[in-house]
């Protein structure tokens, strides 16, 4: 009787058989997410980073080799400083975890293989970073006038900007407009600022 009973109730409620699927489906989707939107975040860091630095140089000094130099030095600083400054939060966090399931008297089982690593987070962001500062370079290396190589600079960074706020209001749920546009305003505004501080030097002959 209890087994049609629950036939009947699941035949009154399909839903309810799916929901614990569809839980689970959820919580990969969004494991999956917070990993994009990580990554899309390192990507956005190193792009706005990289094209600042060159665009900073540039302004001192107009040479291409000068301005690939430092957009690459930018580049590896980056993206070890990213790998590193991630394997430490990691590894904290980790730790913590750990403590508590210690105290719990979980060690060893599942919950502690579902920790995150260290290595992997450092490794995704050092990669991130890269493939961000990878764009300003590429439109900078091939283009000898000053004032078109800037422009160019410019131009990629700005598109790159819009697709990376595209992408990540998407993961994070949010307007896609208003946070496209503040990622470009954003980005414009940290690459400007770095462009014109730079000038000064120019301007003192330092």
């Amino acid at each position: 009787m209890a087994v049609n009973d629950t036939k009947l109730a699941d035949a009154e409620n399909p839903g309810t058989m799916c929901r614990g699927i569809d839980s689970d489906s959820d919580v990969d989707f969004a494991g999956r997410a917070n990993w994009l939107r990580a990554a899309v975040l390192g990507a956005n860091d190193g792009l706005v980073s990289t094209a600042s630095l060159m665009l900073g140089m540039g302004a001192v000094k107009h040479e291409v080799r000068a301005m690939v130099i430092s957009g690459f030095a930018g580049l590896l600083a980056g993206a070890c400083s990213m790998a590193i400054g991630e394997f430490v939060s990691v590894c904290s966090q980790r730790d913590v975890e750990i403590a508590q399931l210690d105290r719990d008297g979980k060690r060893g089982g599942d919950e502690e293989r579902a920790l995150p690593s260290p290595i992997q987070a450092a490794a995704a962001s050092a990669l991130a970073f890269s493939v961000g500062a990878l764009l300003p370079l590429l439109a900078a290396g091939f283009i000898v006038g000053y004032k078109l190589r800037v422009a160019v600079v410019v131009a990629v960074a700005t598109l790159a900007l819009a697709a990376f706020g595209v992408v990540g209001a998407v993961l994070g749920r949010a307007p896609v407009v208003r946070s496209s546009a503040r990622v470009v305003v954003g980005g414009l505004a940290a690459m400007g600022l770095t462009f014109g501080l730079m000038r000064l030097f120019r301007a003192s002959g330092i």
